[in-house]
């Protein structure tokens, strides 16, 4: 990402000498890996009368990093610009080391969007020709939603032709990775099949609401005992290493958050089928997860709406504007439809409001409800 933003400088103008790029990752950088002798080697590169732009990669392999990163804050006319891929370099930290000093840029796994634009760079040839079938249909076409719905959002998967067999065996190597690093040992979890028991009864529910006595009661069920505030201590975790997002319900009528009975949606969905393999079942909550993921990447703060005994799945509001969401498969019958629609259209306001659906044919609006293919959902370039 930082390289990117090292080309955009470039072409805006900035010269090469006022950018400072450093990868802590690479062995070229190996002798940087403590605040000291990261600051000496900045001290020399930057540029005299000028601002300087700092790119620091994977910051969190430098011990006290923070440290000169204040520094140079303090010592020099620098934009400087960080990144962490894991959990030792979460907002809270960030909070404590530089508070009020920052701003956060969250990165998710690919969007649909992203994932169209990503597969059509890798899959073109060299002169920029899309490959097509033999028919000469392109391979890159808003169709792929059913492969971005098996395959899910992260790149590597993406930059070459992997079957599903292959994909997520990648993606189980990535979850292993975080359960281990991010939280095993950040939170310093002893029973780790404790751990992955609430992982799969978390990743089970997608799309359904529910609480840490709820998952008490199902392992008091399997003759498992298990204290509620363990519960939720491992749902914390999970939270702090993007394994999972909490989002808490709202009631309408009430106007106020509650406290119990919150849904959980994945980082991205192919943690699922990597841990628990692909269930049909679970489509509709796949789908909210997927609705999910795109209104946060779009900066909305989400809720699930509690409208009396029934649910919007997504309240989604940002700098005073609002937009509710329901998802569903298939609106394959007249209770569906019902369902789905009647509690946006006891919704009085002006904001927009939709039904998100895999429905090929039928994409009519109701009331000023619109009904959206989730692949015209993902794309829509406003919401």
């Amino acid at each position: 990402m930082l390289l990117l933003l090292r080309e955009n400088l470039l072409s805006k103008g900035i010269a090469d000498e006022q950018i400072i790029y450093i990868n802590f990752e690479s062995f070229s950088f190996a002798d940087l890996q403590n605040a000291v002798k990261l600051y000496e080697f900045v001290k020399t590169k930057i540029a005299k009368g000028k601002k300087t732009y700092l790119l620091l990669d994977e910051i969190q392999e430098v011990e006290a990093w923070e440290k000169c990163v204040n520094s140079f804050l303090v010592d020099f006319d620098v934009d400087i610009y960080i990144t962490g891929s894991n959990s030792r370099l979460l907002s809270s930290e960030l909070a404590t080391f530089i508070a009020g000093r920052y701003v956060e840029i969250p990165i998710f796994t690919l969007s649909y969007l992203e994932y169209l634009n990503f597969c059509e760079h890798y899959l073109a040839t060299d002169d920029g020709v899309v490959i097509t079938t033999d028919d000469g249909v392109p391979i890159i076409t808003a169709g792929n939603f059913e492969e971005y719905l098996r395959l899910g959002g992260f790149p590597v998967i993406h930059t070459a032709d992997y079957n599903e067999e292959t994909a997520y065996k990648i993606v189980q190597d990535i979850y292993a990775s975080v359960i281990l690093r991010d939280t095993v040992q950040r939170y310093k979890i002893r029973d780790v099949e404790l751990l992955e028991r609430i992982v799969r009864y978390a990743f089970d529910n997608i799309g359904n609401t529910f609480s840490g006595k709820n998952v008490a009661d199902y392992f008091k069920s399997q003759q498992r005992k298990i204290d509620i505030n363990t519960v939720y201590n491992y749902l914390n975790a999970l939270e702090g290493a993007f394994v999972l997002y909490r989002v808490p319900r709202y009631d309408i009528r009430g106007k106020e958050i509650l406290k119990t009975q919150e849904k959980f949606y994945l980082g991205d969905i192919s943690l699922l089928y990597a841990t628990m393999g692909y269930k049909d079942r679970q489509v509709s909550g796949v789908l909210e997860n997927i609705v999910f993921l795109e209104l946060k990447r779009r900066g909305y703060n989400v809720f699930v709406g509690k409208l009396d005994t029934r649910e919007i799945d997504f309240i989604a509001e940002k700098q005073g504007k609002k937009i509710y969401v329901q998802v569903a498969y298939k609106l394959d019958s007249e209770n569906t439809v019902e369902r789905e629609f009647n509690p946006l259209l006891e919704m009085k306001d002006q904001f927009p409001k939709f039904v998100v659906t895999m429905d090929d044919f039928w994409k009519e609006s109701v009331e000023g409800v619109q009904h959206l293919h989730i692949a015209d959902f993902l794309t829509k370039q406003e919401l």
